[in-house]
Parts: structure tokens; C-alpha cells; sequence
């Protein structure tokens, strides 16, 4: 669980990183798609973590609010297109 935490949690920025320097908006608004997908998929492990773990729930919550924001913040980049 760990490494797919680590893998969709990095691939937020990685994937930012990329939309940042997109060819064009339809490639722009692809790769911020991926971004929200990612960020989604974080929340998802990062229960699954603090469920398993009850000791990282605590740690989990703010890390859980964070990728929950940059979800908004991407759905709201495409809702704007």
C-alpha cells in the first residue's frame, strides 16, 4: 500500500509538472485530468493506509486534506475550460 501511496502521491507533481509545460490546452487540460485522477487515487490509499495502520491516522488526516484540495483545485481548473 505504502509504494502505491508513494507512486500516486508523486505523480500529482510529476503530472503538474507536465501540464505546466503542455503543447496546447487540449494537452493542458489531459495532464491536469491526471493530476485530479491522482490526487484521487491518493485519498484512496491514504484510508486504506490509516485504516490498517490506526497509529498514521492522525498524520494521514492532514495529508488526506491536502490531496482532498488539490482535487478541488483541479476540478475547478477544468470546469473553467
Amino acid at each position: 500500500m505504502i509504494k502505491q501511496l508513494i507512486r500516486s502521491a508523486t505523480s500529482i507533481g510529476a503530472n503538474y509538472a507536465e501540464a505546466d509545460g503542455a503543447e496546447s490546452k487540449k494537452d493542458f487540460y489531459h495532464k491536469i485530468g491526471i493530476c485530479k485522477k491522482e490526487s484521487k487515487e491518493t485519498m484512496y490509499w491514504l484510508q486504506l493506509v490509516a485504516t490498517e495502520n490506526p497509529l498514521a491516522k492522525n498524520a494521514g488526516r492532514g495529508l488526506w486534506r491536502e490531496a482532498h484540495e488539490l482535487t478541488l483545485i483541479f476540478s475547478s481548473i477544468i470546469k473553467r475550460k
